[in-house]
């Protein structure tokens, strides 16, 4: 088919049946395949074929384009970071078999971070550095992605206001924004963090170590007696002084170090002839000397301060040739080497490295021995070679190459013939673990932390190396905190809240890259502060409280307490106080009571509904609020007023026909209190005339009614003395009214002058108030108890008439009896 297709185009192209102009369809990258990204059908008519179905299909019927794999746009087009990403299809569309070409452009999305090349960047500037000097940044970050999403933003975490980032374009630059000092602070370790501009950004950081130089305002000086030239004769020893530098500087301490040093242009031959002392100056042979023909080499030396440009001189050395022949050595290889250097793993028994033959020329006999430095080796003769050995176990952390020097001297030591170099280096093997610098580290955060947030770093080293020195870091117990395995960066991963938990200790392993790795631990114990982000907290959002309203001034009410699940002055309460303004209450802080500060009134107001604050000593201030209702109770405090009759001097005419039982007036009277203390009792307690007064009055209701028929001795006024009595407890109050009755024909209004004068004979003690029902039932009660009595009595009575009767009969059927013998026994006597 494919073919055919081919030969299709080639025809169709020679017949002018290609379309110049290509159709662009667009997609998304990193989508998953069979994404439709859209449709020939809206243009041209089927079938629909593709030349090249790689990374698009067509539908052949409906025209729709889908995706046939996962496309990654970076691979794609890996040189257009910035530019547009695209590939180019072919389609066969319509009868007509139409050739056209399709431009398929590859979005790209935001699915890159931005990378660093380098973890740790060191950065040195010294500590006069004024504000606002900017120090440029090399290490940029790179992002993959393109436009917006590849585009760097950068920022600082802690720097401590020291420094900030100044980005312009694609320069990158630290600034000073405060003045350093070293002897302050000498190291600010900040981290430099690279944010990309895509709708979800995405980020990495670097650990920026920046180090504060010391200022050295004198700079060093070579003396006028140093010396410019020497001459080293044949056959010099390795260590043989050549020539003696001096140099001073004017600066003291620190500042006034020197350290020497060769040029770099020297060449190579003299790199490997002398050595030079960086500390006292001192050029020394570095090997032994031998040569067939004179050297002169020029030695360019600086003399070095912090800070300053290096002072310069020249020290020119001519060396002396050698004459003569000199033995040599023959070195036969045992132990494992590569390009004619020795390699033993560390920690190894003593070893035979190689097997040393000395070779004689006929004018010089010699011997071999090992220089006094090469330690921890031994040189042992065997028969007429020698044996090269290492004298104990080889450490590569004390010391990964080593010099093996042979001496080749005569046979009686007083003369040098040369020297020669074996060299030997120890293979690593893992055999010490990660040390962290500190075992214990403590950390203070507050809480509510935004999500992150650095908080220490901890370094362990190794000595080992290579995979063998690499440290990984890692948390046994981390919960809300992440540590970076590369870096050791700490960090909350969460906001934390010190009042769910206060501290935290975590473990940090750092495991290096053996097999079997080593580990070395640190406790790190982070504490919690506290911010005042708790609100005082009520036990109950409603107080209830009920008191008398006899309550004496100051008086405590009841308890108000709050508590505050912060710490230190965040939880203290340091004002607790009403919003009401003028209420007879106030809160008592160092209590924490409720008191009162006035007389309360229940008639007046039953009830005080207050609204009370709590606000904490925290900053910033949080505060709460909490509703009180206090429920005045009464105490007996108003005696009954009598409302009708409105004065003692009022007057009522009756008729004398008034039926008995009819209601003749009414006492309305009041009280002030609640409950039993203003339950109303009436009582007549005298009357005038004083006998047989025909009105009588409810005790309950206070209605006077005729309780009889008016008779001729009841006309004429009559005056009645009611009292009025609560029920108050412990005393009940009253108070006294007269109600005056004219019983006459004429029902003429009548008039009273003067009220009679009434002096009690003694306090009455209150009446017994009963309910009606009560009365009724006791009533009821008494009637049936008195007709049981009354029965119980009339048959007691019967009874007892009844056996007197049958006494008196049976005595006188006694008496028949006898008066009838008497007569029987007399008749025989006749």
């Amino acid at each position: 088919m494919t073919w055919t297709l081919l030969q299709w185009v080639l025809l169709l192209a020679s017949a002018g049946q290609i379309h110049n102009h290509a159709l662009r369809f667009i997609t998304v990258e990193e989508q998953e395949a069979g994404v439709k990204i859209g449709s020939l059908s809206t243009i041209y008519s089927p079938p629909y074929r593709l030349l090249d179905e790689r990374y698009v299909r067509v539908d052949e019927s409906t025209g729709d384009l889908f995706t046939t794999e996962h496309i990654d746009r970076e691979t794609l087009c890996p040189s257009h970071q910035d530019g547009e990403c695209t590939f180019s299809s072919t389609a066969v569309v319509s009868p007509n078999f139409e050739v056209v070409p399709m431009i398929i452009v590859v979005d790209d999305i935001n699915d890159n971070a931005p990378i660093f090349e380098r973890n740790e960047i060191p950065l040195v500037i010294p500590e006069d550095a004024s504000i606002g000097t900017a120090f440029p940044l090399d290490d940029q970050a790179q992002d993959k992605d393109t436009g917006d999403n590849g585009a760097i933003i950068y920022h600082l975490e802690d720097s401590n206001r020291f420094f900030s980032i100044r980005q312009d374009g694609h320069e990158l630059e630290l600034v000073a924004q405060r003045e350093l000092d070293r002897e302050t602070q000498e190291n600010h370790f900040l981290v430099l963090v690279a944010v990309d501009r895509g709708s979800v950004p995405l980020s990495s950081t670097a650990n920026l170590s920046v180090t504060v130089t010391d200022v050295d305002d004198n700079c060093p000086e070579f003396d006028a007696d140093s010396p410019i030239t020497a001459t080293v004769s044949a056959l010099g020893v390795k260590g043989t002084a050549v020539a003696q530098l001096k140099a001073t500087d004017k600066d003291l301490d620190q500042n006034a170090q020197i350290t020497f040093s060769f040029s770099r242009l020297i060449s190579d031959r003299a790199k490997a002839l002398f050595h030079l002392d960086g500390h006292t100056g001192l050029i020394s042979l570095a090997v032994d000397s031998q040569v067939d023909s004179p050297e002169e080499h020029a030695l360019k030396v600086f003399a070095n301060s912090p800070l300053c440009p290096p002072a310069q001189t020249q020290v020119t050395v001519y060396i002396q040739p050698v004459l003569s022949q000199e033995p040599t050595v023959k070195i036969k290889f045992v132990a494992e080497h590569k390009n004619q250097v020795i390699v033993l793993r560390e920690n190894e028994p003593p070893t035979v490295l190689a097997l040393l033959e000395l070779e004689d020329t006929s004018t010089a006999k010699g011997t071999l021995s090992l220089d006094k430095n090469s330690m921890p080796f031994s040189l042992k003769p065997q028969a007429s070679s020698y044996l090269l050995s290492t004298s104990k176990p080889l450490d590569f952390e004390m010391c990964g190459e080593y010099d093996v020097t042979l001496i080749i001297s005569d046979p009686h030591g007083t003369r040098l013939h040369r020297r020669e170099v074996i060299k030997v280096l120890v293979e690593d093997v893992n055999d010490n673990a990660p040390k962290l610098e500190q075992t214990r580290y403590e950390k203070d955060i507050k809480e509510n932390n935004e999500p992150g947030v650095f908080l220490l770093r901890v370094q362990a080293s190794d000595a080992d190396s290579q995979q063998f020195g690499k440290v990984r870091y890692s948390l046994t117990n981390g919960g809300p905190f992440r540590i970076d395995e590369e870096t050791g960066v700490i960090s909350a991963a969460e906001s934390l809240d010190r009042e769910q938990q206060e501290t935290y200790a975590l473990t940090v392993v750092a495991r290096d890259g053996g097999e079997p790795s080593l580990e070395g631990f640190a406790i790190v114990s982070i504490n919690i502060l506290d911010v005042n982000d708790n609100p005082p907290v009520f036990p109950t959002p409603h107080f209830y409280f009920f008191v008398s309203e006899s309550i004496p001034q100051l008086s405590q009410v009841g308890k108000v307490t709050v508590s505050d699940a912060d710490e230190g002055d965040n939880c203290k309460i340091v004002d607790l106080r009403i919003l009401n303004d003028n209420v007879p209450f106030a809160i008592d802080l160092a209590q924490g009571s409720l008191r009162s500060t006035a007389v309360v009134d229940r008639e007046k107001q039953d009830r005080y509904e207050l609204l009370v604050v709590a606000v904490d000593g925290g900053s910033p201030v949080l505060s709460t609020t909490a509703k009180i209702t206090i429920f005045i109770e009464d105490v007996n405090d108003n005696q009954p007023q009598v409302l009708l009759p409105s004065s003692n001097l009022s007057c009522l005419t009756i008729s004398p026909a008034t039926q008995a039982g009819s209601m003749i007036t009414k006492i309305y009277a009041i009280d002030e209190d609640s409950g039993m203390n203003s339950d109303i009792t009436y009582q007549i307690i005298a009357s005038k005339p004083s006998l047989h007064s025909p009105f009588e009055i409810d005790q309950h209701s206070g209605n006077i009614t005729l309780v009889q028929h008016l008779r001729g001795e009841d006309y004429g006024m009559h005056h009645l003395f009611i009292v009025v009595r609560d029920r108050g407890k412990p005393d009940p109050l009253q108070t006294t009214v007269w109600v005056n009755l004219q019983v006459n024909e004429t029902l003429e209004k009548c008039h009273v002058n003067a009220i009679p004068e009434y002096t009690p004979p003694r306090l009455l003690p209150p009446m017994p108030v009963q309910n009606r029902c009560e009365s009724n039932g006791w009533l009821i009660f008494y009637c049936g108890l008195c007709l049981m009595v009354i029965s119980v009595c009339v048959l007691l009575a019967a009874v007892v008439v009844f056996m007197k009767r049958k006494n008196t009969k049976r005595k006188a059927e006694k008496n028949n009896v006898w008066e009838t013998g008497n007569l029987c026994e007399l008749k025989p006597l006749n």
